[in-house]
């Protein structure tokens, strides 16, 4: 129940962001780039990425994480090491967006559901726990994040030249 409840926890998500980030990013552009210079490069990339680019680098993603899944589900070697560094890095990200919230003093895209997906995260961790170390955890966290984070590039790079 858990693992499968997964890609329902991201498409939940993810829609939220699909259906409200290029009209926030739109909205608030030019307020974020005067309070926050340096976020520049970031602020210019994601004010880029038009609805049908963001919802592409989502399918991209959902696919990454639907194959993760069933790599799961038929047992493949290391496979919980796999799907838990994927998970860790999806719960990881509900924070960060949480954080850019706070950073921002108000609504972001993906800060609704994540806000509701935090619980789902915790328990699903709970139960983490309960089958590896916190040093194995800690360290498949920062291995998935990263990896998310370079995927997440090409995904954006492949919604781009799609769209």
């Amino acid at each position: 129940m858990l693992i499968l409840s997964f890609p329902l926890a991201f498409l939940i998500h993810d829609m939220e962001e699909i259906i409200v980030q290029h009209k926030w990013m739109a909205a608030h552009k030019d307020d974020l780039l005067r309070r926050f210079p340096r976020l520049q490069p970031i602020i210019n990339h994601l004010s880029s990425l038009n609805p049908r680019a963001f919802t592409i680098a989502v399918i991209e993603e959902l696919v990454l994480l639907l194959l993760v899944t069933a790599y799961y589900l038929m047992g493949g070697a290391y496979a919980l090491e796999v799907w838990t560094a994927i998970f860790m890095a999806f719960s990881i990200h509900l924070v960060v967006h949480i954080g850019q919230g706070c950073f921002v003093r108000e609504y972001v895209p993906g800060i609704i559901t994540s806000v509701l997906l935090l619980p789902y995260s915790y328990f699903v961790i709970d139960r983490i726990c309960q089958q590896m170390s916190f040093g194995k955890l800690a360290l498949l966290s920062v291995i998935g994040f990263a990896c998310i984070a370079l995927n997440l590039r090409l995904a954006h790079w492949f919604g781009q030249k799609l769209s």
